[in-house]
């Protein structure tokens, strides 16, 4: 069963892993080459940048859009000549004029057009080259002699446009036949209209073979940068001809990609994220068990720093800058919340190494980023209070600057690339830093957790279930607070969690509520034990731990304090009314199980810190001697007691951290009940004499000098104080 049970840990253990690389893998960009970001006309802000192979020098968008604009003007079109829409539409025309013409008419409309096709009717696109404004009179024909092709030169001026063609014929028609009105007749005129197509159109195939060619002086190389020669370097202002290498560069970059295999480039991103998971794996695996067993902690853990690893990763890719928007120094912020520093900080680093795939410049990215994140974690030791999220902000914003200060002082050895646009990046991460107040309290929601800032606003002592305490059972209120103190002085000699203790401490014993009469710290001369049953009365004792769970479930506490109300007695006996069991029945065999504790044992170092504290101070109380022997005697007595019992062999704790706890007990119970200065009474005849009356003292006044009399007075005040 418990193999079963491990072998599901594990495999959830490595779906989380599993899911984890998948999703970054899923969302890095597609590329395999560092990518840059650049502006024309503005500085270089990457490091000296070298060709990875050898590259064209092309000329300048500016300077090839100049050369290719002179080219058009002088270039002269190649066209072709179709004369089989020449002869359809001479021929379609005469059978079209002849019911509306003579002979003589028809013979002299047909040469017109004849005469048209043969100078030639262009394409209306193609005569605004040849007679518009700053065209050409000339064009160009590629003939085909028994497979030798020329190329042949037309003059285009007497060459026109369908229209311009229409009106020729038309004035000539209307002068060599004398017309009246100066008009083809409208059955001509819709004639002619429907024969006059182009016969000469752009021949686009060769146009643009002769063109291209021309062009190549254009597009042409006029260099080439060799193989680790440079490109451009940081702080360089990038030049139209610079802007044009670098996009050379990446072009070539993604064609020479594209002819290879992206696998090994894969294999080497996926290669990276498992490495890096692994290494938190082997951390928590070694260091943090109890961190690493939880499938609830584990869930959290990987969950957080692989979202935040993909948000990183989309805000690099959708926004400029916007890798350093994303508030990093909150990942060991929340993570110490709920975990401790050593795992919250290397959270930091993995989460850091993860985004740093994408980053434009990995070793600027990762010192910035890892600095202000230490920053953040030394700022806030035990987060209790909102306005400490405001204080970290702030110091990581200075730390940011201090960073990227140094960063441009190292690139470029002044400050050039020193920009107070990037200052305000900073500045928005640590606002968005400071609100981490409200992501801690949805993760407490989301999986269970209780923070810091949450056992705060529980200890304090005006909540409604302590005040109710403190009302109906005031002993126990204020055993509480005892143990809740010493319990918190070892938990602080140790490194536990100190608030967590505390905490726990002031609920452990709620449950009394139920029926404080039947402890002693609420008993005022009345045992309400007399006349019960030994076993009847262990219960009475015994329950206030079940009780204490079932008002913690109804007051809505987290399960961390439940754990210090049912551990805090473990499975220990209630020792007095067992013995007083087997006393009162020496023939008898007494069942133990009806005066054990329901338990667990601590099952952790604040459970059994508690469970020492609560023995202790109890057992203080029934002291006559407070001296330090004394003192020790009791608490060696105590734990020893509970070790031998078996009662914290389930909790990590050392025989280490054992002496330390007995230590901070003892030193905090002999300040509780150190010896007090006893006062003198005073003398009887002094007293006497003080009360005489007042004439009685007058009389004697002349015998007695006014200053011996306040010598007197001084000698008696200094035997009084």
């Amino acid at each position: 069963m418990a193999k079963n049970f491990f072998s599901r840990i594990n495999l959830i253990r490595l779906g989380l892993a599993i899911i984890s690389v998948a999703l970054i893998v899923l969302v890095l960009p597609r590329t395999d080459h560092q990518s840059y970001s650049y502006e024309l006309n503005q500085p270089w802000k990457y490091p000296l940048l070298t060709a990875d192979f050898d590259m064209p020098i092309m000329r300048d968008s500016i300077s090839a859009r100049s050369m290719r604009d002179s080219i058009d003007r002088v270039f002269i079109p190649f066209v072709k000549r179709d004369t089989k829409v020449e002869h359809t539409n001479i021929e379609r025309f005469a059978s079209l004029i002849a019911p509306n013409t003579n002979v003589v008419e028809r013979g002299i409309l047909v040469n017109l057009l004849r005469e048209a096709y043969s100078n030639g009717i262009l394409d209306p696109n193609l005569y605004t080259l040849v007679d518009g404004k700053g065209g050409t009179h000339t064009l160009r024909l590629v003939e085909d002699d028994n497979n030798n092709k020329a190329v042949v030169a037309l003059d285009a001026s007497k060459m026109a446009s369908p229209a311009k063609a229409f009106r020729r014929i038309d004035s000539i028609y209307s002068h060599e036949t004398h017309q009246e009105n100066g008009k083809l007749s409208p059955e001509i005129g819709k004639a002619l209209n429907i024969c006059l197509n182009p016969n000469i159109e752009l021949d686009s195939a060769t146009d643009y073979k002769y063109r291209s060619q021309e062009y190549l002086n254009v597009i042409g190389a006029t260099g080439v940068i060799k193989k680790g020669q440079r490109i451009v370097d940081r702080g360089e202002i990038i030049t139209p001809q610079i802007f044009t290498n670098l996009n050379t560069y990446q072009e070539m970059l993604i064609s020479r990609q594209s002819e290879t295999s992206h696998t090994y480039f894969l294999i080497g991103e996926v290669m990276y994220i498992i490495i890096i998971i692994a290494l938190l794996y082997t951390f928590l695996m070694i260091y943090r068990t109890r961190f690493f067993a939880s499938v609830r902690k584990m869930t959290f853990l990987m969950t957080f720093i692989t979202l935040f690893a993909v948000f990183a990763i989309l805000m690099f890719e959708y926004f400029a800058n916007g890798i350093y928007v994303v508030p990093f120094a909150a990942v060991p912020i929340i993570i110490m919340v709920f975990f401790d520093s050593r795992t919250a900080i290397f959270s930091l680093i993995t989460t850091v190494l993860l985004s740093a795939l994408v980053a434009t410049y990995q070793f600027q990215f990762i010192f910035m980023e890892l600095t202000v994140g230490l920053v953040a974690t030394f700022s806030i030791r035990h987060l209790s209070r909102r306005s400490q999220l405001l204080r970290t902000a702030v110091l990581s914003f200075i730390a940011y600057g201090i960073t990227y200060f140094t960063i441009s002082l190292i690139s470029s050895g002044n400050l050039s690339l020193f920009a107070w646009k990037t200052i305000g990046t900073f500045a928005i991460n640590s606002v968005l830093l400071s609100f981490a107040y409200i992501l801690i309290l949805v993760i407490e929601k989301i999986f269970g957790f209780t923070s810091t800032v949450t056992l705060v606003e529980l200890s304090d002592i005006n909540s409604p279930l302590l005040r109710r305490l403190s009302e109906e059972a005031p002993g126990t209120f204020q055993h509480s607070i005892q143990v809740s103190t010493i319990a918190a002085d070892a938990a602080r000699a140790i490194g536990a969690n100190t608030t967590l203790v505390r905490t726990g401490a002031l609920y452990h014993d709620i449950g009394k509520l139920s029926g404080p009469i039947f402890f002693t710290e609420n008993q005022h001369g009345v045992n309400p034990h007399a006349g019960l049953a030994p076993e009847t009365s262990a219960q009475k004792i015994i329950s206030h731990v079940t009780s204490g769970l079932d008002l913690a479930s109804k007051s809505n506490l987290p399960n961390v304090i439940k754990e210090f109300i049912s551990e805090h007695h473990g499975k220990g006996l209630t020792k007095y009314f067992y013995n007083t069991a087997v006393n009162e029945n020496p023939d008898k065999v007494i069942d133990k199980a009806e005066f054990q504790y329901p338990g667990p044992n601590p099952q952790s170092k604040e459970t059994a810190i508690l469970m020492m504290a609560d023995a202790v101070e109890a057992a203080s109380r029934s002291l006559k001697d407070y001296s330090q022997q004394s003192i020790n005697n009791l608490v060696d007595k105590i734990i020893d007691s509970q070790l031998q019992e078996g009662l914290l062999k389930e909790a990590p704790i050392s025989f280490q951290d054992v002496e330390k706890i007995k230590n901070a007990f003892k030193s905090r119970l002999a300040t509780i009940y150190h010896s007090r200065v006893a006062y003198p009474e005073m003398k009887k005849n002094t007293a006497s004499a003080q009360a005489k009356p007042d004439t009685e003292t007058v009389a004697v006044l002349p015998q007695n000098p006014p200053e011996n009399n306040a010598s007197g007075e001084a000698k008696e005040n200094q035997s009084q104080s």
